[in-house]
């Protein structure tokens, strides 16, 4: 067996103190003319940059010899999907080609004391030429610090890439945002114009850093908004990354994690920096330590901070009022009749290719009639829970649940639809002027409609 197999399994089976120092050893006694380059590899992924890049290449050496590898089942993202098996070096040797050079690359897991938090895993290259190795951990370690389709979350205490949360807000458009209008562009302006204008804040001699607040009751558009800027910041012809932070919980403690948080931020500007629900994540223990990351000594020049909360009012002044910190609030209230009329017809353009729902222009205006009070989640969870009751109720009956004798083109169609949007725009209820009821779409929305109401009012009265 390779004598430094035999120095890990060795060292492995003993209390261990330093393994970069047993391995370094070992390493530099069988190389003596060798040069040794050890890295981190969460900061400089050389199988992942040669994987990505193609420009570089690896095969295993005396592959089960001495190799430990922890073979697992890796879950499916969902259960209808297939798994897979994907193994983990513990232990492992590679031959490694970049650049017309060769190295020999060791890779193995390290756990020096009990509580070694997060696990740590090292790369070990060895080269005649020490100046290729630097100079392939620069490039490397430059691949491995960007984004490639992914979003940086910080959650257990360490920076993580997330390609899931990617693909997420890849599908978020500002296009599906019911907002009011002159809000939702002042929103998109303040933080395009923040990105645009580094040169303006030099100019007036102002730090280039802003910080807004996204507030008002759940369910009104605050995260969708944050997604739809993350992926218009991505857009970009220089794209602008963004950073989440999920949560503070650190095995170092909150303030750590603040610390962390900063540093990879001001590393990362120009960047768009995210605290969702900010009033649980700042508890009064770290409040000044946050406080002086946000306008301590340190500068944050290219950082724009977004903090979404519910409750404005259970946030510190020195975080929700203090200029300098969070400049802006914007409020996301519960929408008035023409964005619930407007959040309408987006579903209304979501089911246009659905043959068993008729949905015509006068369901919208109706409903919104009937969804005051209503934010735009208990909105949206009145169309689900109705649209699944239709699917039900066509599986059991197998029968036409609309009207099929509806006319929506042709002279007597387009005179009344005409004729219910001009009373619409007079704010009329329309179902005391057309009967609605032979829409099951109708029917059904207002029995969801009226259970919904009662978890928070449970005095309403039906609509």
């Amino acid at each position: 067996m390779d004598t430094i197999a035999t120095a890990f399994f060795d060292h492995s089976e003993a209390r261990r103190i330093n393994t970069n120092a047993v391995i370094s050893r070992a390493l530099r006694e069988q190389h003596p003319t060798s040069a040794l380059v050890t890295v981190s590899i969460p900061n400089c992924n050389l199988l992942d940059y040669a994987t990505g890049t193609g420009k570089a290449s690896f095969w295993p050496l005396e592959q089960g010899k001495s190799d430990l590898l922890l073979t697992e089942y890796t879950p499916p993202p969902h259960r209808t999907e297939d798994g897979s098996i994907q193994d983990t070096a513990l232990f492992a040797k590679y031959g490694y080609r970049w650049d017309g050079c060769d190295f020999l690359l060791y890779l193995l897991e390290g756990r020096d004391g009990s509580a070694s938090y997060p696990q740590l895993r090292f790369a070990y290259l060895l080269t005649p030429q020490r100046e290729k190795a630097e100079a392939l951990v620069y490039a490397a370690g430059r691949w491995t610090s960007e984004l490639h389709d992914e979003v940086w979350v910080f959650d257990s205490g360490y920076w993580q890439k997330s390609a899931q949360l990617f693909a997420s807000i890849r599908s978020a458009s500002w296009d599906d945002v019911i907002l009011d209008a002159k809000m939702k562009q002042d929103l998109i302006d303040d933080h395009m114009s923040f990105f645009h204008s580094k040169e303006q804040y030099r100019k007036f001699k102002v730090p280039w850093k802003r910080g807004v607040i996204y507030y008002g009751p759940p369910g009104n558009g605050k995260t969708i908004s944050i997604k739809a800027m993350m992926h218009a910041l991505y857009s970009l012809k220089d794209p602008i990354p963004s950073l989440y932070v999920r949560s503070l919980s650190s095995a170092a403690g909150p303030e750590y994690a603040i610390k962390q948080i900063f540093e990879r931020a001001r590393q990362t500007a120009p960047c768009y920096l995210i605290f969702e629900d900010l009033d649980s994540l700042v508890s009064d223990r770290v409040r000044s330590y946050f406080l002086n990351e946000v306008d301590g000594l340190k500068a944050n020049d290219g950082i724009f901070m977004v903090g979404s909360t519910n409750h404005l009012d259970q946030l510190d002044p020195g975080i929700a009022k203090r200029p300098s910190r969070f400049d802006r609030k914007y409020l996301f209230s519960d929408p008035n009749k023409e964005e619930r009329i407007a959040y309408c017809h987006f579903w209304q353009r979501k089911l246009r290719d659905n043959k068993d729902v008729a949905f015509p222009d006068i369901l919208c205006d109706a409903i919104a009639g009937i969804t005051d009070k209503f934010s735009f989640a208990f909105i949206q969870e009145a169309f689900v829970a109705a649209l699944l009751a239709i699917a039900r109720h066509r599986r059991e009956d197998r029968v036409p649940c609309n009207d099929e004798s509806y006319v929506s083109v042709g002279d007597s169609g387009s005179q009344r639809e005409a004729f219910v949007e001009d009373l619409a725009d007079d704010w009329v209820d329309v179902s005391a002027v057309v009967d609605l009821d032979k829409y099951i779409l109708w029917r059904e929305i207002k029995k969801q409609i009226k259970s919904l109401r009662k978890e928070f009012d449970p005095d309403a009265s039906p609509p």
